[in-house]
């Protein structure tokens, strides 16, 4: 599975972005798909993830502000953030899983800077 991430860049804070990450391979390996993110100096931390059957997660830290959909025809999976703030900063990795398996796929990054 390769995964290709994009739409990063530098917003204002309060403003919006959304990023796309393009899946090659089976939607086997596709079942879980997540965005993670880590910022400088720090470990890499879990941001929203969405499976095949519709079950979405977010980190506390961007619930009601941003939101994980997947794209089956296309097999994509976008991440729409809004009311960006300077601590969403970080480098935005797309990640799959399949949902049997320790398999664990990930693209390259996107960065994201949220200026004040």
């Amino acid at each position: 599975v390769q995964l290709q991430a994009s739409g990063g860049g530098l917003v204002l804070a309060g403003g919006s972005m959304r990023l796309s990450c393009a899946a090659s391979g089976s939607t086997f390996s596709t079942y879980n798909m997540a965005w993670y993110r880590q910022a400088p100096g720090k470990q890499r931390e879990f941001v929203a993830s969405i499976t095949r059957a519709g079950t979405i997660n977010y980190a506390d830290s961007v619930k009601g502000r941003f939101a994980i959909s997947m794209h089956n025809a296309e097999n994509t999976v976008s991440l729409q953030m809004d009311i960006l703030k300077p601590e969403d900063t970080a480098v935005y990795y797309c990640n799959s899983k399949p949902r049997y398996g320790r398999d664990n796929y990930w693209g390259q990054g996107t960065l994201v800077t949220v200026s004040s």
